[in-house]
């Protein structure tokens, strides 16, 4: 999957204008979030709590339009619970947005 976060660039300049420094911390925000809720992911105990960090992960990430990470959050909450799989690509796609 290709990894176009232009969406997620939009909807920070859409909502901090041209304060450089408010999408500097709107940035850092999502991804602190992006990555509990992943981390709550690799963690969770129990088929109900995957499923809730998933989609808090799929809410967070439609909110700033990171459509790669939205539908990647779509997969875990549709496949199987604890997935190795769809938690590295989870992980890749946040490393993305981090380095971007």
């Amino acid at each position: 999957m290709a990894m176009d976060y232009g969406a997620l660039d939009s909807a920070l300049n859409a909502a901090a204008g041209d304060d450089v420094v408010l999408a500097s911390e709107l940035r850092t925000a999502f991804v602190e979030s992006a990555q509990r809720q992943i981390s709550l992911m690799v963690r969770s105990r129990c088929d109900a709590n995957w499923q809730y960090s998933a989609m808090r992960l799929k809410g967070l990430a439609a909110s700033f339009g990171a459509i790669d990470l939205l539908e990647l959050a779509d997969e875990a909450i549709s496949g199987a619970p604890h997935d190795p799989v769809v938690l590295r690509k989870l992980s890749q796609a946040l490393d993305v947005i981090i380095t971007h």
